[in-house]
């Protein structure tokens, strides 16, 4: 790769992450298992997401881990390519991918809320910072049976986790990744203040 000093010589390996992660997030894959495996659209149930959770509400429990899994992938593989040409370079495809996600050309821009991608780019970012954000997550799911409340924590409390760990380029990732995840949320948000919240397993 260039000297990274150089912006006029390097922007180009930032554009093309930057857009070939966007592509890799937009893929919907919790919406193209559920069709494949007879579940028909997954918008049209639950809370209309095409994420893990909405798809878990099908019943199909393999189904929703395989969605998971692979939405994690989505953002771990961006960002392991994006390393390929240096550590600026992963963390834009990092966003890349997560914004791909929740807002795919595909689906006319109205995709998932990003939290199995964002953890995966975490994870391939920093082990330790994935790890303790699905800690988190888990602990936090265990505990109130929200998946949204856990996304919620478990993002937000990453950038301080993220600062300590790796210092501030990592922190301002995990920033902005908690702010997307926030914005998602904003329905969950009033529904949980409102006690009208879906628990995991929820089939409505």
């Amino acid at each position: 790769m260039p000297d990274p000093i150089s912006w006029g010589y390097s922007w180009p390996y930032y554009a093309v992450a930057l857009g070939a992660a966007y592509l890799l997030g937009s893929i919907p894959v919790g919406l193209i298992l559920a069709r494949l495996f007879g579940h028909g659209d997954i918008r049209t149930i639950g809370s209309g997401n095409i994420g893990a959770t909405n798809v878990l509400r099908t019943g199909n429990k393999p189904l929703a881990a395989a969605t998971l899994l692979l939405d994690g992938g989505k953002g771990a593989g961006a960002v392991l390519l994006g390393a390929i040409y240096g550590p600026d370079v992963a963390l834009t495809a990092g966003a890349g991918a997560v914004i791909g996600h929740v807002a795919p050309v595909w689906l006319l821009f109205q995709g998932g809320k990003g939290v199995a991608t964002s953890l995966g780019v975490l994870l391939a970012l920093d082990w330790r910072l994935g790890l303790i954000a699905l800690a988190v997550w888990l602990g936090t799911a265990a505990l109130f049976r929200f998946s949204s409340l856990a996304a919620l924590v478990a993002l937000i409390s990453a950038p301080g986790f993220a600062y300590l760990l790796s210092g501030r380029q990592l922190a301002e990732l995990a920033g902005l990744l908690a702010i997307i995840i926030v914005f998602k949320h904003h329905a969950n948000i009033r529904r949980l203040l409102g006690g009208r919240e879906s628990k995991i397993g929820s089939k409505k």
